[in-house]
């Protein structure tokens, strides 16, 4: 194992005072803002080679985080508990810069200035290195103990830098002191009461290509400078990334959400880059959940006896609604957006698996691959439709769809989105596709007796499956329930209890465990039924109106949709699903806009009585109410809520000290309101 170069005192002292930026540090950068969301002040910047995400956390815990989509990589520094909460401000905004490392190896960051209200910052615990291990140090405080480093510290500076752990250029985070002086490891504020640091973060992975603006957005994208900057800074050539600084890299399932959703408003470039990410990292047909890179990479090989792998991608396809999301939202860009000429070009075009990096197919190859896989997933349930034959999550694992936690689907085994909704939804697209001729060329003799049956496989799942997740409960037992929760969780139980159906409530539940039964908790996973498919009038119906519902009764607050409700489940699984809880009772900014998508899509339909196009026009305006009203989140991954002076009011996830997690301030598929847009 090859350790980091240590680089003297004096060389360090060289390179910070002799280093110039790239690009003139007056200048302004192609994309540069800043989003202030409960007490973490972030700023983006991205130039040329530079992408990088500032965040600096103003509480009695602050930190200085700066993230970087290259290499999913990452700097941070945690200082010791102060005695009050203290407040950061910037000075001087974030300027790319480019560094030497000793050796003369280019690094790629910022440089910015920023001062706090604190008497004393003492460093608790500096990382420089993938994303993935700032996010376990803080979410429960481990990291490798390969990626330690110590500090060089002179009268004014506090330095970290350390190489990447196979010796390829690393990372580099540098403190200043402009206002305050260092004393025994410490800073020490000025006569004023502040500390001012001058702050220089940069990572030697290997810069991602931004997309430009003429490939991104059509001219049919919303006005809306919040979701264009978001989107800009996690668009590239290569793929989108998640949300930042979380997951500043590729997941398959928050790709595909998201170029569904934003399809309309895209470019044909931006659509081809983001499923050509999804191909490139098919695994036997399944697509990969998130990749692991950079030196996350590196240590995992290492792990798994793959050492000679080096940095090599890996891919985890633990997840299983990705598998069943490429087919449709593929189906919808190639045989509803792309002329054929177009279609039959981007089927054609090799695609560079990243695993691999040798192994190149066509990404019509790689798409028959994902609907192979499909139609055989799905052969066993529409042969013999039986819970125990639906797609389960993966054994071993607790998740495998987006309520990606622990306690996400209640501990159940079979998720309702998966299996009432998306499975049918790619064995629809893979009869549609199969049908255009488009993947004519990519066949192979075996594959045309399967794929012809998918549509009639497609119609057994969509008659099947959903009636095996229906729950439903006397309204006596509902109301008793609704009054407990409601005084759990301090709001008033009236407007719930008004809006109940007379007899009893039916809903599909979340998930089935293993032995069929039902977790019973309420969803907003309704609205991939409302996107993907097109349920019976009846059904409609029922499942806009319990969606609708006011909370805890159903799912709707005046902040937004939350995306469960554990009113009808056990004390422990109340706890769980909790406003704290990251899938819990909470609002994601993309579930509702793809409510807001399925509802508009419903309505183009020309079979529905007037009864459920009425019930589907009151929900659209209720729900847009709702995101209107929370328009200064809507680009953030999720957020909570508190019950105060007789109304919600939204409290940014990560604020309270309960919170399991803290939002992204940049979220892919949160950006979706670029295409997605209010009724006229």
């Amino acid at each position: 194992m090859r350790r980091s170069v240590l680089v003297t005192l004096m060389t360090v002292l060289s390179v910070l005072a002799t280093t110039r930026s790239t690009f003139a540090q007056s200048a302004t950068p192609a994309l540069a803002y800043r989003l202030t969301e409960g007490q973490n002040v972030n700023l983006f910047v991205r130039q040329g080679p530079v992408a990088a995400h500032v965040l600096l956390r103003s509480s009695a815990d602050p930190r200085i985080l700066v993230g970087f989509p290259a290499g999913n990589s990452g700097v941070a520094l945690w200082f010791e508990h102060l005695p009050a909460a203290a407040n950061w401000r910037i000075d001087r905004a974030p300027v790319p810069v480019t560094l030497s490392d000793a050796r003369g190896r280019p690094l790629h960051g910022v440089r910015l200035t920023a001062s706090i209200a604190a008497a004393r910052l003492t460093p608790k615990q500096a990382l420089l290195t993938s994303i993935r291990y700032l996010r376990d140090y803080q979410a429960v405080g481990r990291f490798p103990p390969e990626v330690a480093t110590t500090p060089t510290v002179t009268a004014t500076t506090i330095d970290w830098h350390r190489d990447r752990i196979d010796g390829v250029p690393g990372y580099a985070l540098a403190l200043r002191v402009l206002d305050g002086a260092i004393d025994r490891g410490s800073i020490a504020a000025g006569g004023d009461g502040r500390i001012a640091l001058e702050i220089t973060a940069a990572t030697g992975e290997t810069p991602l290509t931004g997309l430009a603006q003429r490939d991104l957005l059509n001219p049919g994208a919303a006005p809306d400078p919040a979701a264009r900057n978001a989107l800009a800074f996690l668009s590239y050539r290569e793929k989108f990334l998640a949300g930042s600084w979380r997951f500043d890299t590729y997941f398959g399932r928050d790709t595909l959400m998201s170029l569904r959703l934003l399809m309309p408003a895209l470019r044909p470039a931006a659509i081809e880059s983001g499923l050509g990410a999804v191909l490139a990292r098919l695994g036997k047909g399944e697509v990969a959940h998130e990749e692991g890179i950079g030196e996350f990479a590196v240590l995992t090989n290492r792990a798994h006896g793959r050492a000679a792998d080096g940095d090599l991608p890996d891919l985890d396809y633990k997840m299983v609604d990705d598998d069943y999301m490429l087919a449709p939202v593929a189906a919808e860009y190639l045989l509803r957006v792309a002329d054929r000429g177009a279609a039959k070009r981007w089927l054609a075009k090799p695609i560079a698996h990243e695993a691999y990096r040798k192994l190149h197919l066509t990404a019509g190859q790689l798409l028959v691959a994902n609907l192979r896989f499909a139609v055989t997933s799905a052969r066993s349930f529409a042969d013999a439709p039986h819970y125990d034959r639906m797609i389960g999550i993966k054994p071993g694992f607790m998740a495998g769809q987006w309520r990606d936690s622990d306690t996400g689907i209640g501990g159940g085994r079979y998720a309702y989105d998966v299996n009432a909704v998306l499975v049918p939804a790619a064995l629809d697209a893979a009869a549609r596709l199969l049908a255009s001729g488009l993947l004519d060329p990519y066949l192979v003799e075996s594959d045309r007796e399967p794929l012809a049956r998918a549509a009639a496989m497609a119609t057994i799942w969509r008659r099947a499956a959903p009636p095996l997740f229906v729950v439903q409960k006397p309204i006596a037992d509902v109301r008793a329930a609704i009054a407990t929760y409601a005084a759990e969780v301090g709001v008033p139980p009236a407007p719930a209890l008004a809006a109940l159906p007379p007899r009893a409530l039916a809903f599909h539940a979340i998930s089935l465990n293993a032995d069929g039964s039902a977790v019973p908790i309420l969803h907003s996973d309704e609205g991939f039924a409302l996107l993907f498919g097109d349920p019976a009038p009846a059904d409609l119906q029922s499942a806009v109106a319990g969606m609708m519902r006011p909370f805890p009764a159903g799912l709707m607050t005046d902040i937004g949709l939350l995306v469960a409700n554990p009113v009808l489940a056990s004390p422990a699984w109340r706890a769980k699903f909790a406003p704290s809880a990251y899938h819990g009772a909470v609002v994601w900014s993309w579930q509702q806009a793809m409510l807001a998508a399925g509802l508009e899509r419903q309505l183009r339909r020309t079979d529905l009585p007037a009864p459920v196009r009425a019930t589907l026009r009151q929900a659209q305006a209720r729900l847009w109410r709702a995101i209107e009203a929370t328009r200064a989140f809507g680009n953030s991954e999720l957020w909570s809520w508190e019950w105060r002076g007789g109304a919600y009011h939204v409290v940014p996830f990560g604020a309270g000290r309960a919170d399991v997690d803290e939002s992204n301030a940049a979220q892919l598929w949160s950006t979706v309101y670029l295409a997605v847009k209010p009724p006229r």
